[in-house]
């Protein structure tokens, strides 16, 4: 069975996408299945038209340029565009049985059209709703035209796949709320793979001192520094949590958008010597970077992205036998069970936080429990392999339509 993937963006470039297509591909080539992976024009890393990176092929289209490529809606249609194209190309050299878009939905604005062009069915994979990503990373906001009619594209193009996956149940349900028939709807759940996480090894004392970590309490992030990430939040809480623990210290690794305004929140609250900002930690590296830490916080923010989608990060720090504390937003929920396989707080305040943070270090003799919980929902739950075997039901309904 040949699948293929109709993707944002690839390797070399590095986020939760990226991570999550990978684990979906290499599985689904264990079990026998043919993914050819094509990016669209969002995908803005240079390279050839055709990418070997690893063992994966990645073929692209043409990101835009020139003016159109700064101007909103035009932009967007040209990527469109540019993919419909595209993909008469590719569909004529592979020969694909399946099409399966992933979000946004201007992959499967072209890939609905491709497949009527050319009688293959599309399945229309949803990581996050494109109107409400868009309103959380400052795009537009809700009131807007824009916002109101890209939600009315992103309904009628679940309408009009042939099947649709979601990463989570959140996302499930407003689908449903759009009128979606619910059998149409296949949850395909983030996962890990525990054969990439070795569990806690001993902390790199070297690392530590360099990082002035040594003899701290360290609450670590590792991820994009979105606004929604609600890591201001974190550092907010920082004063009041080192009243009650002197020696909390505070790992930040990665980057993006908010970051200037982290560094700037850190030096107005006058935390320089209890934040450390690590940056983007290469994928090898990670494992000395976890070992670090004593605690792993999320403390999103409570907005209908958030609510609806499930993240990855906390997944991987649990494999790790991290102890995750974080925001009691939906796409947590769906992960962490209170005090059972982790820890969860009330969103949206820094107080709130600090009891969360502060529960969980007065809770440090129930952590071995708490680990194994972790460890037995994932093996249980949220394995790769677990997951990715969904697609085939998936698969066979609409091949046989």
């Amino acid at each position: 069975m040949r699948i293929l993937h109709i993707l944002d963006h690839s390797l070399p470039l590095h986020s939760g996408y990226v991570y999550r297509t990978l684990a979906i591909v290499n599985q689904q080539r264990a079990l026998g299945w043919e993914p050819v992976l094509l990016t669209s024009g969002k995908h803005y890393a240079p390279g050839p038209a055709r990418e070997q990176i690893g063992e994966w092929e990645f073929l692209r289209t043409p990101t835009p340029i020139g003016p159109v490529a700064k101007l909103p809606w035009l932009r967007e249609l040209k990527i469109i565009e540019d993919l419909n194209r595209r993909l008469d190309e590719v569909i004529a050299e592979f020969r694909p049985e399946i099409l399966h878009a992933h979000s946004p939905v201007l992959n499967v604005l072209p890939a609905l059209r491709a497949g009527r062009r050319h009688a293959i069915p599309v399945v229309y994979e949803i990581r996050a709703l494109w109107e409400d990503a868009a309103v959380n990373h400052g795009t537009h906001g809700k009131a807007t035209l824009r916002y109101a009619a890209t939600r009315f594209i992103e309904t009628r193009a679940l309408h009009q796949a042939d099947a649709v996956t979601t990463i989570c149940e959140g996302l499930r349900s407003d689908a449903i709320a759009r009128g979606v028939s619910g059998n149409k709807i296949t949850v395909i759940p983030n996962a890990v793979d525990r054969s990439l996480f070795s569990g806690p090894g001993v902390p790199d004392h070297a690392l530590a001192t360099r990082l002035g970590l040594c003899g701290k309490t360290v609450l670590a992030f590792f991820g994009s520094f979105y606004s929604y990430e609600g890591l201001h939040l974190l550092l907010r809480a920082v004063p009041e949590i080192r009243r009650h623990q002197p020696a909390i210290a505070v790992l930040l690794a990665g980057g993006g958008p908010e970051e200037d305004n982290l560094r700037a929140l850190t030096r107005e609250l006058d935390l320089d010597e209890s934040v450390v900002f690590a940056g983007r930690i290469p994928h090898d590296e990670m494992r000395r970077y976890y070992d670090l830490a004593d605690l792993f916080v999320f403390p999103r923010l409570s907005t209908r992205l958030t609510e609806l989608v499930t993240p990855l990060k906390p997944l991987e720090a649990m494999a790790q036998e991290r102890i995750v504390v974080a925001s009691s937003v939906g796409g947590h929920r769906e992960l962490i069970r209170d005090k059972e396989t982790g820890y969860l707080f009330p969103p949206d305040a820094p107080r709130h936080l600090t009891e969360g943070v502060l529960t969980a270090l007065a809770d440090r003799g129930f952590w071995p429990r708490i680990r194994a919980q972790a460890l037995e929902f994932i093996d249980s739950e949220r394995s790769w392999a677990q997951s990715v075997e969904r697609y085939g039901a998936v698969y066979q309904r609409v091949l046989k339509n």
